[in-house]
């Protein structure tokens, strides 16, 4: 279910690791903060100790990772502790750093994961804000052969392909259908590259926090016992060998897609630069950290642009609805040709989600108006607080208890544009505040695809139910 309101952590993380770069033992401490906070870094050994938001826009190198950098406060290898965050619904937190690198620990995000757990997370009173894909997106390099594509989706949904043109891996993809399911499927997934990469890069003094204990080696070449000897020095690893799967034996896979995987939590943790809660799916296709992070800035200028979309329910006709008519039919007293609500598709504490198919052959249409049809704008707001009142009522202990809901109050109704026989209303009805003394308070959006059509302030009062 989608999570409402912003979280942060019940009490603050410690960890330490190597620095992938520099080879330095870091010590990062992740604290609390305060709602809208958003996720900052502060390098807290430099003077002064600037920090750095982590936002697409500050992003300065994708070159083994992703680094961002502001004020002189430099942070490399965000990406996997950004997708843990992201991932376990952490939306503000301060990250503490004695040095410039989030440590690498074992290549993967599970140790962020189970510091998060361990932590617990903490609502706050404040509204998470997402944003609905409403297009399709993509991005395409070229050079590297690298596609991106975004697509509207109820939830964020991420696919990842890869191909090394490599006899080890083949071709391996990788999906998640919601975030719910990182913990288990993606964060254990650890980093990987190929031998003559990690070589290479150690001996121009990069990575010098590599080992053989924090990434998956890749071997697609046939060693002599000699090379196999050397590394075992380079890497002060005893008895290296390579696996019949061409994988060097520091450690076993933990899943056959693993490579693929790890593709798929560097998308999820570089995304989650672009400063929102995304609603879409995701495909990326032989993605890496400089098209990811193309990608995201694309998606948060679009956002910038279409500011107007952030929050709109995203409708997908092919998923089982919450409530169906039947059930709609016996919490409220209305019937044909009045009843105004379809079906149900999102449902909490403080906000529902209807749907209305305006057809054609609906009785309003014989007499407005018969050349020019058009839904009534007093009946889009009764379809709206006949949402308000699914909400309502079935809150108060549904059917069973007989209320009615009466209009009390409409205020800032504002109508944006027609809405016609063909179009489907979409219909989000939020609680301004607690339900009391019968009296209840909401504020109505109706849409049509994502288009604003309709908005109201509605107050309406829960009455017992006259029986015949």
């Amino acid at each position: 279910m989608t999570q409402l309101n912003q979280q942060t952590l019940k009490s603050e993380i410690s960890l330490s690791g190597i620095g992938l770069h520099t080879g330095q033992q870091i010590t990062m401490c992740i604290k609390p903060a305060p709602p809208g906070h958003g996720i900052h870094f502060k390098r807290v050994d430099l003077e002064g100790q600037p920090t750095v938001k982590a936002d697409v826009d500050y992003v300065v190198d994708t070159s083994r990772g992703t680094t961002i950098e502001k004020n002189g406060a430099r942070v490399s290898t965000v990406e996997h502790l950004m997708a843990s965050l992201y991932g376990c619904g952490v939306d503000n937190a301060m990250v503490e750093l004695d040095g410039g690198e989030v440590p690498i620990m074992d290549g993967s995000a599970l140790a962020f994961v189970e510091g998060i757990k361990t932590a617990g997370l903490e609502e706050q009173d404040a509204k998470r804000i997402y944003f609905s894909i409403d297009t399709t997106m993509e991005f395409y390099d070229e050079d590297k052969n690298v596609e991106m594509v975004a697509t509207p989706a109820p939830e964020l949904r991420i696919t990842s392909m890869i191909d090394f043109n490599s006899s080890v891996l083949g071709t391996q993809n990788a999906h998640i259908k919601s975030t719910a399911e990182f913990e288990k499927e993606i964060a254990p997934c650890r980093t990987f590259c190929f031998l003559h990469e990690l070589e290479a890069l150690q001996k121009n003094g990069l990575i010098k926090g590599g080992d053989l204990d924090n990434a998956i080696v890749v071997v697609d070449r046939m060693l002599e016992q000699d090379e196999l000897d050397r590394l075992s020095k380079l890497f002060n690893k005893p008895n290296i060998k390579v696996e019949e799967a061409g994988i060097l034996n520091n450690s076993e896979l933990r899943f056959n897609n693993e490579p693929a995987r790890h593709k798929l939590l560097d998308v999820l943790g570089d995304l989650a630069l672009v400063g929102f809660h995304l609603k879409g799916n995701i495909i990326a296709y032989r993605p890496g950290h400089k098209t990811n992070v193309e990608f995201a800035k694309q998606i948060k200028k679009y956002i910038r642009k279409n500011k107007k979309l952030l929050d709109v329910p995203v409708y997908n006709p092919n998923e089982a609805p919450i409530f169906d008519t039947n059930y709609i039919a016996k919490l409220l007293p209305h019937r044909y040709p009045f009843l105004l609500v379809d079906k149900v598709i999102e449902l909490s504490d403080e906000h529902i989600v209807g749907i209305k198919n305006v057809t054609f052959n609906e009785p309003m249409f014989t007499g407005h108006f018969p050349n020019n049809p058009i839904f009534p704008g007093v009946l889009q707001l009764e379809a709206m607080a006949q949402v308000g009142g699914i909400m309502a009522l079935n809150s108060q202990g549904g059917p069973e208890k007989k209320y009615d809901t009466y209009f009390l109050k409409i205020d800032n109704a504002k109508f944006k544009q027609m809405v016609v026989p063909g179009d489907t209303l979409i219909m989000k009805l939020d609680l301004k505040g607690p339900i009391r003394r019968g009296i209840c308070e909401m504020h109505g959006s109706a849409y049509v695809g994502n288009k604003l059509v309709c908005e109201a302030d509605l107050m309406a009062m829960l009455s017992p139910r006259k029986e015949d």
